[in-house]
């Protein structure tokens, strides 16, 4: 699923990729094969298995992709690492770091996003660009196996209000496109195009149609299959934010300007956070991003697991995250058949429309 805020176009003014090892965050740079990630796959003959590596190769290795951000100085998330001179700010990430790549192993994922896969905006010539989670045009790309992030705060200022904040959004992030990274993805040829055919938990059939509908737009709930993944991968990456937080201390130093802000990233936002409406004067456009994210993701997957998971939601929800890293849907249809009944998943997320096989077929 793409948010809106975090859909990514391109990136300008990069460095070349040049490795260079981290003093604060010592992951994996390296893909085998190059051009593939972890749990990537090739659907088709020998022939088109080599014309889609060959495809995929090539918009892999270029780092200058478009002009979406001609305003936005970016560089490598090592280097950014490295430069910054607050020690509790580093700590931050440090542990972070630590802390999800032991969780994501739990869940299926030994791997972690190459750091040098990693673009974070660090200035910008906008005076009024202001970088975070929810900066417009960022996120994963899957076609070039790559995250464009942005730090948070004022990116026309070099001085970082909140270093401990700035560092647990940024880990936030990362966390985040870690899971997207890791994710099941099946690739086929269609009219000499790579388009991706399995996505996690979701599927798309012969015409181009998701397995799973469209929410409405003033749905509290959802069954849509990319809400679902979106959401699990936001809770997975707040879960890791806040447990870094309350391990640290973070909320008694954090100044009331960022407040909103660390509610967000550590998934404890209040009734009144979300009440911003588009109308209101008060409300700044990261606080609109917030809760329009809230309300569209975070909020109906949160439902969605009470619906359907009760007291077990977090049983649930870490079947759904498995699910989404292998590929094997075997564990999640099975636990929904026990609480809800035979072919549960086909009827709670199968759209009419859809006509492709279902899970195990």
């Amino acid at each position: 699923m793409v948010r809106t805020g975090r859909s990514p176009r391109g990136i300008a003014g990069l460095a070349p990729a040049v490795d260079r090892p981290s003093a604060v965050l010592t992951l994996g740079r390296s893909l085998t094969p190059s051009y593939l990630g972890p749990n990537e796959h090739l659907a088709g003959g020998a022939a088109e298995r080599a014309e889609l590596a060959h495809l995929l190769a090539a918009r892999r290795a270029t780092a200058a992709l478009d002009q979406a951000h001609p305003h936005t100085t970016f560089s490598l998330l090592h280097w950014v690492l490295d430069s910054w001179a607050d020690e509790p700010a580093r700590e931050v990430f440090r542990q972070g770091a630590a802390l999800l790549a032991a969780r994501y192993r739990d869940l299926g994922l030994d791997q972690l996003l190459p750091i040098d896969r990693v673009w974070v905006g660090v200035r910008s010539t906008r005076p009024d660009a202001f970088g975070g989670f929810h900066h417009p045009n960022q996120g994963y790309r899957h076609v070039q196996l790559a995250s464009v992030v942005t730090r948070y705060g004022r990116l026309c200022s070099p001085r970082l209000t909140s270093p401990e904040l700035v560092a647990l959004d940024l880990l936030r992030s990362y966390a985040h496109d870690c899971l997207h990274w890791g994710s099941f993805r099946e690739y086929r040829l269609h009219g000499g195009q790579v388009v991706r055919s399995r996505y996690g938990i979701n599927w798309r059939d012969a015409q181009g149609r998701t397995y799973s509908g469209r929410d409405k737009g003033d749905a509290v709930s959802t069954r849509n299959l990319g809400i679902v993944m979106e959401g699990a991968t936001d809770r997975e990456a707040r879960t890791i934010a806040a447990t870094v937080a309350d391990r640290l201390g973070l909320a008694e130093r954090i100044a009331p300007p960022d407040r909103l802000a660390f509610r967000d990233t550590t998934g404890r936002l209040e009734p009144s956070d979300v009440e911003c409406g588009a109308e209101s004067d008060a409300c700044t456009r990261f606080h609109l991003a917030v809760a329009g994210y809230e309300h569209g993701v975070g909020a109906r997957y949160q439902r969605l697991l009470a619906e359907l998971g009760g007291a077990d939601a977090e049983t649930l929800h870490r079947l759904i995250v498995a699910a989404v890293i292998g590929g094997d849907l075997s564990g999640l249809t099975g636990w929904l058949d026990q609480r809800h009944g035979p072919g549960a998943f086909r009827r709670i997320f199968r759209s009419p429309a859809y006509s492709g096989p279902d899970p195990g077929e």
